[in-house]
């Protein structure tokens, strides 16, 4: 009976995969529910507003398209980037879809789709500080940045940084306080956060690389011992790209700049 709802809702889509023996694409056909790990607080991204408790963003569009296709609801769950791997790995997620981004650390244990974003890294420094004009400010002896833990930052700022001091704290938010509070001069972010970051605050101010820094393509992250369901959101994420229903969620989301469709 489970094996014949399975197919029943497999034909539906239209789009039955040759290996149609993957456990996950079973049980969201016989569930009718599709779980997508998010973080709640990235902008443009995956973002709960604090005041309607409402989401939106490109991926939580992106999501909800999905669930069309399977003909399942979208039941979000909520991560991190620090819980990312755990999430998706003990299956508390069918798939995370907050632009996450591709490094050799995760692609150790997760499976990815082909980008839909790319980002470079920015920074985020006040509008009082006066020892962080430009990029090249940063990384100075007597400087302090800060990355969030779990971040694609931590690694990438670990290795590139010659001079000023690297603070990786717990959350976003305690990287963001400690900027704020002054006790450091930035903290490095992506493009979409930066955006938030100026339209949510009175005291941010963004400083970007003068030159290419350090680009890291977004996609979304599945557990890698199901080629079945990779193989199906391979297939949607191209669809999206095709159909142009990508790009309108990345212009409704001022996300353009960084949006990949090859």
């Amino acid at each position: 009976m489970f094996r014949a709802v399975f197919l029943a809702s497999a034909l539906l889509l239209g789009s039955l995969p040759a290996f149609a023996d993957g456990r996950t694409l079973a049980r969201i056909a016989a569930n009718k529910t599709l779980r997508v790990c998010i973080w709640p607080d990235y902008y443009g991204i995956s973002y709960r507003d604090p005041k309607t408790r409402q989401l939106s963003g490109i991926d939580v569009d992106m999501a909800q398209a999905l669930g069309r296709r399977l003909e399942a609801r979208v039941d979000f769950v909520d991560s991190s980037f620090a819980r990312l791997i755990a999430d998706v790995t003990e299956e508390r997620c069918d798939i995370a879809m907050f632009a996450i981004g591709i490094t050799p650390q995760r692609q150790e244990k997760l499976r990815f789709t082909r980008p839909h974003l790319a980002s470079d890294i920015y920074a985020i420094t006040t509008k009082s500080n006066r020892q962080i004009r430009e990029w090249r400010d940063i990384d100075r002896a007597g400087m302090i940045v800060a990355v969030a833990r779990g971040t694609l930052h931590e690694p990438v700022m670990k290795q590139k940084l010659a001079m000023a001091e690297l603070r990786v704290l717990d959350t976003p938010h305690a990287r963001e306080q400690e900027v704020e509070s002054g006790r450091a001069d930035v903290f490095m972010t992506d493009f979409p956060y930066s955006q938030r970051m100026l339209r949510t605050t009175d005291w941010a101010r963004l400083v970007k690389p003068d030159s290419v820094y350090h680009v890291t393509p977004y996609a979304y992250a599945m557990r890698p011992d199901d080629e079945a369901w990779h193989g199906y959101v391979e297939r949607f994420v191209a669809a999206m790209k095709k159909s142009g229903e990508l790009k309108a969620a990345a212009e409704r989301h001022g996300l353009l700049p960084i949006a990949v469709f090859d």
